[in-house]
């Protein structure tokens, strides 16, 4: 079976991170404490964690700033990219690419989130999204 279950970006600044997910995303987290926020998304959970407490649980010295991935919300139309990417720069994000036509078929452009981590966001009119927000691979 291939599964995803949780997916963890380490932050410096916990509460500058939730700013971006809350007011650029429009996401509550599920949980929260001192340390770390979980948000249940479509079937997985995304954490952020406190970068210093990832690398003590990991057992890894030193934790790279982020840089060879991107993670990616899609939406219904060209003009939801648009919006949600000024939200997302508005809520402390930092504009990578502006949104233009990709050239596999689309729209698309990326911001990266306070602590750097790249989110794609993306319209393909092949791909689907059902009610709860599913994507299904299109071509």
């Amino acid at each position: 079976m291939q599964q995803l279950s949780v997916i963890t970006l380490g932050t410096d600044d916990l509460a500058r991170s939730q700013a971006f997910y809350r007011d650029g995303f429009g996401w509550t987290p599920v949980f929260e404490n001192e340390e770390i926020a979980f948000y249940q998304m479509n079937g997985f959970v995304l954490g952020t964690w406190l970068t210093s407490e990832l690398a003590r649980d990991s057992r890894r010295a030193d934790l790279h700033r982020p840089g060879a991935f991107a993670l990616a919300h899609n939406v219904g139309s060209e003009e939801e990219v648009d919006e949600l990417i000024g939200r997302l720069v508005e809520a402390g994000g930092r504009l990578l690419r502006a949104a233009d036509a990709s050239p596999h078929g689309g729209y698309r452009g990326y911001v990266a989130n306070p602590d750097d981590h790249a989110w794609e966001i993306a319209y393909n009119p092949a791909w689907s999204i059902d009610a709860d927000g599913h994507v299904t691979f299109g071509i």
